[in-house]
């Protein structure tokens, strides 16, 4: 091919790619402009994190609120008995009589469990016939002295003799009584283990006796708390087999031993039972108030956010939000305590925090507030 030809091929290569290069340019200037263009909105210097063309993101608002809060403390605990025993027999025997039902309430002093008495019902017999001739030996020689008939030596072997007798029927009478096992306290009889007939050692479990007029509740603390518990202080109690319910007691006694493992507080608290709607051996939670304090700021849970500086909350103002650290105190049942950072009546965002920088703009919708209102116009939270 002639040189002249070779040099027109080049050039008309050239210009093709210019002008595909210049097409190209303009196709991509036309596409990145044409959201600017149709809104009209955008303003040199939106924000960064903000929506395209400046659009206000849709977030979920609530109040600041500000209120009472109490200063309290909660843990779990076991209810026991105040008064609760096992009945064993001090001696082997035979089951003679079973003188209750299982789960009967009976008084003080009641015979539950009798053994076979004979052998000490008969030495208690012969210690009060011993008895008997002593005390006549006694006044006869008390006589006979008079007239000079018996030396005052045998009159101090007769009295001693008295005594001797007189402690031999009071050991029969306490062996008896070791064979008949009462109630101790008024309460209620648990389930026997033995039948009549049944020969039972000393020391063997036969069955418990529960009183339940009035129980004790064991529970730990952080030794945080020692300087605000004390005894006499009011507890709330709640058991999940009675859900609703609460029950009131008094701190009775506190443990002077802090556990050196868990840092922890022994406390045990009373409370009276009189129906018996409560039974030993039951879980239930435990509350403390120690104070109530007033003007306390508090959001909801789920406004809180996650950053490197700490804890943050989006704060909305003049339809801008802007992130703010703030320090929180206690929780309570989806809401927390504001202790720095916000004040009263800010509005905070609590959901949609998650495309948000500083300076976006934003818009609310269905806003729940603290206490069933919206941040806008008071309406009732629709969720998240």
């Amino acid at each position: 091919m002639p040189a002249k030809n070779r040099s027109l091929v080049i050039a008309l290569a050239v210009l093709g790619l210019a002008g595909l290069g210049a097409f190209a340019w303009y196709a991509n200037q036309q596409v990145g402009g044409a959201p600017a263009a149709a809104s009209g909105a955008a303003k040199p210097g939106a924000p960064a994190g903000g929506p395209p063309g400046g659009f206000a993101m849709a977030v979920e608002l609530a109040r600041v609120a500000s209120g009472s809060l109490d200063d309290e403390v909660s843990a779990v605990g076991s209810l026991k008995s105040v008064d609760s025993v096992v009945l064993r027999p001090e001696v082997t025997g035979r089951v003679a009589a079973i003188r209750f039902a299982d789960g009967q309430k009976v008084d003080k002093g009641a015979a539950l469990i009798e053994l076979d008495a004979q052998t000490q019902t008969a030495e208690l017999q012969q210690a009060l016939a011993n008895l008997g001739l002593a005390e006549a030996n006694l006044k006869r020689n008390e006589e006979l002295i008079q007239k000079k008939f018996v030396s005052q030596r045998a009159l101090d072997e007769t009295r001693a003799q008295l005594k001797v007798q007189e402690a031999a029927v009071a050991l029969a009478r306490a062996r008896l009584a070791k064979m008949s096992l009462r109630a101790p306290f008024a309460g209620v009889v648990g389930l026997r283990s033995v039948s009549v007939g049944d020969y039972v050692k000393e020391g063997q479990e036969l069955v418990n006796f529960e009183g339940l007029a009035a129980l004790k509740v064991d529970f730990r603390l952080p030794e945080m708390h020692l300087a605000k518990i004390a005894r006499g202080q009011r507890v709330e109690l709640a058991s999940d087999a009675m859900p609703g319910k609460r029950f009131a007691a008094t701190v009775d006694a506190i443990d002077p031993l802090v556990e050196a493992s868990g840092r922890s507080l022994a406390a045990r608290a009373r409370l009276d039972n009189p129906d018996g709607a409560l039974r030993p051996g039951m879980f239930v939670r435990v509350r403390l108030v120690f104070a109530r304090r007033d003007n306390v700021l508090t959001i909801p849970e789920q406004a809180l956010v996650p950053a490197a500086q700490g804890t943050t909350v989006f704060v909305v103002a003049d339809g801008k939000v802007k992130q703010t650290p703030v320090k929180t105190g206690q929780r309570r049942a989806g809401s927390v305590e504001i202790v720095d950072g916000l004040q009263a009546g800010d509005s905070v965002v609590t959901a949609g925090q998650l495309k948000l920088r500083d300076g976006a703009p934003v818009r609310s919708v269905d806003a729940a507030a603290p206490g069933g209102g919206d941040a806008a116009g008071g309406k009732p939270a629709q969720g998240r």
